[in-house]
This record gives C-alpha cells, structure tokens and sequence, in this order.
C-alpha cells in the first residue's frame, strides 16, 4: 500500500517563522559584566526602579516629606549634641547646622541606596525564580531610586543657604561628580552585601549596624579637619569621607578642599566596585537556587 507524502503547510505568521530558542546556561568561572546585555534591558531597569519608589511611599502619611524629616531631625540632634555641647561650631567657619545637613545630605543618598540594594536580591525572590535578566539590574535600580529622596531634600539644602547667606562658588560644576561617588561607593558595597546576603541570611541583620558605625566615622557631624593631618590619608580609605568633604567644599566653599582625601576615597570605590562586579557574577548562577 503506497504512502501519500505529507504536505507542511506554511506558517500563518511569518513571524512564527523567524523564532528561535535560545538556551540559557550557567557559567562557571569569573566572567566580566556583559554591558551590552545591561543596555538590552534598560527598560526593565526604569520600571524596577519606578517600583521601588511606588512601594517606598506606597500607603503613608507623609510620603516624600520623610526624605525631608530624616536629615532635618539629624541636623537639630546633631547641633545640639556636637555644635552646642561639644562647642564643634566653634571650629569652623561655616554655621553649623548648615555645615551638617549639606554633609547628611550625601551620606542620606548613600545610606538608603546601600541599605536597599544589600536587601535588593532578597525582596525580589519571586522575579529572580521566575524569568531570566541581568541580576546585576535589581541592586542598580534600587540605588537610582534613591536619587529621588536626594532630590526632594536638596530644596531644604537650597532654602538653609539662603537663610544663612552662603553662596555656592565655582566648584558647584563639579557636584554631579560627587553624587555618583556616592552612589558608586553604595552599588560597590550593595553588590557584595547583596550576593552575600542571598547566601548568608543573617547579613541582613548587620545592615544597620555597619550603617549606624559608617555614619560615625565619616566626617558628617564634625568636619574632617578635626581629624589629625598625619592619619587623613588612612581616614580617606572610608570612600565616603571624600565624597561629604567634597560636597561641603562644592556648595558650601569650605576651605578645607578634598584634594588626596578624594583621590584616595575614588581609589577604594573603585577597587571595591571592580571586586563587587566580578564576585556578584561568579554568584549570579547560583541566586535562584538559594533565594
């Protein structure tokens, strides 16, 4: 009995036909940061830092006035505690609660965004088990979406100079420079903490403490000035020390310029982010499993 041929009809969208499948396979070993992948999903990177702004302020009452609480609470204790009692206004020339709150400024910036990017991993459990991306974008948007607190209280910023009379000098040009620092220096710890904190749970639990001690030994309450000339150079390995200098110098023409203080803050920042890159990738395969 002869068998009739079989007839394959033609898709009936020619865009069925053009599909392929792509095999996604773990690496092993340390690989570099694909950035043409990165660039491939920058639309998930807007809508993923979009969504950790509508949950911040998802269900509260004061929504953005808390990026304006926070500093300006710290800048009356502050005052009080350091200006007044530990008389520190006596050594600068610059008012004290206008001096603090420029540096709590960039210190606020790096602190949410370390703090939410070291946790990024774990509140995105469910998206990480689910579909396939750059893991590398959850802690990356976490730290753009600090940017909008910082927004939000450098109108204060702006409205404190005015009331004291301080103008800002050339050196304002270079205060886009200094915020990246800042948010460089928190993806660059984020990036360890938060692989870290996939494997290790109890990481979470030393965030605060290592935020509450970083704010302590960086000149945010007292200007670095204070600090003797022969150990700056050593004090300057803490990335933000640099950073808050060069924000005061920037706005508030302190005379204390960052000079080798930032360099040696840009260095470790540098060092620490290209170690963080590479150690979250070597990790990467294994976070769907462990989340």
């Amino acid at each position: 009995m002869s068998q009739s041929p079989t007839i394959l009809s033609p898709p009936a969208d020619k865009a069925a036909a053009t599909l392929t499948t792509t095999v996604i396979e773990a690496r092993l070993g340390w690989r570099p940061i694909d950035f043409g992948e990165l660039w491939h999903f920058r639309d998930l990177l807007f809508f993923l830092a979009l969504r950790d702004i509508k949950v911040r302020y998802k269900q509260t009452a004061l929504g953005a006035a808390w990026a304006i609480i926070q500093p300006v609470m710290s800048m009356i204790v502050f005052s009080i505690f350091f200006g007044k009692l530990a008389n520190l206004q006596s050594k600068s020339e610059i008012p004290y609660p206008l001096l603090t709150f420029c540096a709590l400024l960039p210190w606020q910036l790096f602190s949410s965004a370390f703090t939410q990017s070291s946790n990024s991993l774990i509140g995105s459990q469910n998206l990480i088990t689910k579909v396939y991306f750059p893991r590398l974008i959850i802690p990356l948007s976490s730290v753009i979406s600090s940017l909008v607190d910082f927004a939000v209280a450098f109108g204060v910023l702006v409205v404190l100079m005015l009331w004291y009379g301080v103008a800002p000098h050339m050196g304002i040009l270079l205060l886009p420079v200094f915020v990246l620092l800042a948010l460089v220096s928190a993806l660059a710890i984020g990036l360890w903490l938060s692989a870290l904190n996939v494997q290790y749970r109890d990481v979470r639990y030393t965030i605060p403490f290592i935020t509450q001690l970083w704010l302590f030994i960086t000149p945010v309450a007292y200007p670095s000035s204070i600090v003797p000339e022969k150990w700056r150079l050593l004090y300057a390995l803490n990335p933000m020390a640099g950073v808050v200098e060069g924000f005061r110098w920037a706005l508030l023409g302190t005379s204390t310029a960052p000079g080798p203080m930032l360099a040696v803050s840009t260095v470790v920042t540098v060092v620490l982010l290209i170690g963080g890159l590479f150690y979250f990738r070597r990790m990467e395969k294994s976070f769907a499993d462990l989340v």
